[in-house]
């Protein structure tokens, strides 16, 4: 790939801005979320804020954004002091944000997006042909091939994304701040953006990174602030630092592995999961084994078809072909894959898993509700204790009448686990189970899904982070275009491996 060359709006006539904060303190019905925090973004920087979930990070960039106020402190551009009261006053002096919950209008076509509250006038009057001629120009020259003409909403996630990065350039801002952004991209995708984000800071742009992946920290970054509980810890060259020096940073402690020990591989035990020639939307004559106690991975490029085959295999989609629970036909429905066995956690917690107006015990207990019902209506006390229970094994403390949109994303995926524990499992899919997970959670998400074989349950584990799925499983399947293309076991087990299967020629990134 060659080198990018941003469009010259990107480029030049927009200003330099240095962006600190004084003394800046945050709090949430009389709950302090950030205490006297001093940071400053130095123009033609990659910054990054890294810290649990709930450390802080995304309240401090809302600050910086226009989102939030500060209730203590000053924010000053360019030595001048701001009180942004919204998004729009902070877009205007330069800030930009790409944020992790993507807001994108999905009715309206890729270039409507992009430009959207800028689009080229004529007489009051969208002209149409400047708009894809400016969309056209700024997507050649990024290097992101997207049809200007299509609904945004009939993308997939890592298009969408590009979309977001794409409207935040047309906007020619001075700061940008990105969060998350690489969460849903593929291993070339996030190296075209990491490509993008070097080229802004040498063009003396600011980029503030918020993100959960240290290696691409360490990589991408110029200065790293780690926060932790609403405190800054410190703020450092980002040379000076290690994964293992961030990690205690964040959590005050050394984490130790990584990735649990796991069981060893069962070779005789029984099979649990048996699929057959599997066909569904984006699936193509898909066949598997999964044996009670085993982590079977999923790898590929988004896109490839993991997350199909995991929908296909719950029912949740029409399919033809045989899926076998403990030797009998599972049936083509959800509420027939959950009688025989089978419980999803799906790659979207937030669209396809949890009820986020909901208090956080209804949610846990959904899957179960004949376990906390008298006769027609749900016992409060029955899903109080059903839930206490479920939480207290998943370590969600806290006050669970709360809605569970109040959680940090890992607590909140943590609760889906609790979901799961209320059914008797024989299968457990796991799609995505540690996507925008901080570090300590990540730990916590890990043991529970090993803790599930240890009892025998079959686990079928899908992730784009290479490294996550090594660390799982026992046997890889590398699927691409919708089919199984290479299984991997034992010394066979290598990152070179299960990226070399996964495209046609290797790369170097550590995420597919």
């Amino acid at each position: 790939m060659g080198r990018l060359i941003l469009p010259d709006s990107v480029v030049t006539g927009t200003p330099q801005l240095l962006v600190e904060l004084r003394g800046v303190g945050k709090s949430f019905g009389g709950i302090p979320v950030l205490t006297d925090i001093d940071l400053r973004l130095e123009p033609g920087s990659v910054h990054a804020l890294v810290g649990e979930n709930g450390a802080g990070k995304s309240t401090l960039s809302k600050i910086i954004a226009g989102l939030y106020t500060s209730d203590t402190g000053e924010l000053l551009v360019n030595g001048e002091e701001q009180r942004f009261t919204s998004p729009r006053e902070a877009l205007d002096r330069g800030i930009a944000t790409i944020a992790q919950e993507l807001a994108l209008v999905p009715a309206l076509s890729v270039a409507e997006n992009v430009f959207l509250g800028r689009e080229p006038r004529t007489l009051g009057w969208i002209g149409r042909r400047t708009l894809r001629s400016e969309f056209l120009d700024l997507a050649r020259q990024t290097g992101f091939d997207l049809d200007p003409d299509v609904p945004v909403g009939s993308l997939r996630t890592a298009d969408q994304q590009k979309v977001e990065i794409l409207r935040a350039l047309a906007r020619g801002a001075s700061l940008i701040i990105m969060d998350e952004p690489t969460a849903a991209l593929a291993g070339h995708d996030t190296q075209l953006l990491h490509d993008v984000v070097r080229q802004l800071a040498a063009s003396g742009h600011t980029v503030l990174l918020i993100s959960h992946y240290l290696g691409e920290v360490l990589e991408l970054c110029d200065t790293v602030t780690i926060l932790r509980d609403g405190r800054l810890i410190r703020t450092a060259p980002a040379a000076d630092e290690t994964e293992a020096t961030l990690i205690e940073g964040m959590l005050g402690r050394t984490l130790g592995s990584v990735f649990p020990e796991k069981p060893a591989a069962p070779t005789d035990a029984r099979e649990v999961l048996v699929v057959r020639d599997l066909v569904a939307p984006g699936v193509n004559g898909v066949s598997l084994t999964i044996r009670a106690g085993e982590i079977v991975g999923l790898a590929g490029l988004v896109g490839a078809g993991r997350s199909e085959i995991a929908h296909a295999i719950f029912g949740a989609v029409p399919r033809t072909g045989t899926v076998e629970i403990d030797g009998a036909a599972c049936g083509t429905s959800i509420p027939a894959a959950l009688d025989s066995g089978i419980f999803l956690i799906p790659e979207s917690r937030k669209e396809q898993g949890l009820v986020l107006g909901r208090p956080i015990r209804q949610n846990v207990t959904l899957s179960n509700l004949a376990q906390v019902a008298a006769g027609n209506w749900v016992s409060p006390a029955r899903e109080r204790r059903a839930a206490r229970d479920m939480l207290e094994r998943v370590t969600v403390a806290g006050d669970d009448r709360r809605d569970v949109s109040a959680l940090s994303g890992g607590n909140q995926q943590k609760v889906l686990f609790a979901r799961a524990l209320q059914r008797t499992r024989k299968l457990l899919i796991a799609d995505e189970p540690t996507r925008g997970v901080d570090v300590g959670s990540r730990r916590a998400i890990y043991d529970l899904i090993v803790e599930q074989a240890a009892q025998g349950i079959g686990v079928l584990v899908i992730s784009s982070d290479v490294e996550e799925v090594l660390g799982l499983a026992h046997r890889i399947l590398v699927i691409r275009g919708g089919r199984v293309v290479a299984e991997l076991t034992g010394d066979d087990l290598t990152e070179e491996k299960v990226i070399t299967a996964a495209f046609a020629d290797p790369i170097t990134s550590g995420s597919i």
